[in-house]
């Protein structure tokens, strides 16, 4: 009898849910563990280390770091080809998958880790870019990827560490988000941006969960944003005075 090849009987017991998603991590038949997910006519399968597709560029352990070779043999100024790109978002797209599946199963540690990865990646073709257009096209997705670093890692730090290291580390990735805001002079929609009001959110459930007041460097912060320049002058002295440094 024929070997099946078909998946029939994997769809039929692991129903595909609309909007959500599904995620697994299950042993493969040499015994590596590999994480699934489950998309709307099939499943994706992907490796839990180096590139998910498990594919080795150049022999190195991702495209990214292959085209970090080659630029370095390359020499200043070094421009992506057409092919180059196209690979570079093949990454991207991997990666995503990927990340979304660590947070779906709550790996929160490694879904930060495929998230700098492709922050490091992007800061990379972006450097290297062949025109402003492709810059732009693909730096839309920054604040989509540095939301998902500082949620993960926030929570990662949480289990890790406990509430007020998490909180710092929201508090950081916050700070990312303000900085890229001012980059593209957009200073006024930091309080407005739907991404920034959940990474918000997060907050003051951790603060709410946990009893924490803000810190002065959150007040600090909070104060700014808000224009209260005569408190933000008062947080900042009083921060300087605990720190020792000027602020």
């Amino acid at each position: 009898m024929a070997r099946r090849q078909d998946i029939d009987r994997v769809l039929r017991e692991w129903h595909y849910e609309p909007g959500e998603i599904s995620a697994r991590m299950v042993r493969a038949g040499d015994g590596r563990e590999v994480l699934q997910m489950r998309v709307e006519m099939g499943l994706l399968q992907l490796e839990i280390e180096g590139r998910p597709d498990g594919q080795r560029p150049g022999r190195a352990d991702t495209y990214f770091d292959y085209l970090v070779k080659i630029a370095a043999k390359a020499g200043d100024p070094f421009e992506l080809s057409p092919e180059q790109c196209a690979e570079a978002d093949r990454e991207f797209m991997q990666f995503y998958h990927r990340r979304v599946c660590w947070l779906a199963l709550r790996e929160f540690r490694r879904a930060a880790a495929d998230a700098d990865h492709t922050l490091g990646l992007m800061d990379f073709t972006r450097d290297h870019s062949p025109d402003e257009e492709w810059t732009l096209s693909h730096e839309q997705y920054r604040p989509f990827v540095l939301f998902h670093r500082t949620q993960a890692a926030t929570l990662a730090t949480l289990e890790e560490a406990g509430p007020k290291e998490a909180l710092q580390e929201l508090h950081r990735g916050l700070q990312i988000f303000r900085d890229l805001f001012t980059q593209y002079e957009a200073e006024e929609q930091f309080n407005e941006d739907e991404l920034v009001q959940r990474l918000l959110e997060l907050r003051d459930t951790l603060r709410q969960q946990y009893d924490l007041k803000p810190s002065l460097s959150e007040q600090l912060a909070d104060a700014v944003a808000a224009e209260q320049y005569e408190l933000a002058a008062k947080l900042r002295d009083e921060l300087s005075r605990r720190t020792g440094k000027t602020i």
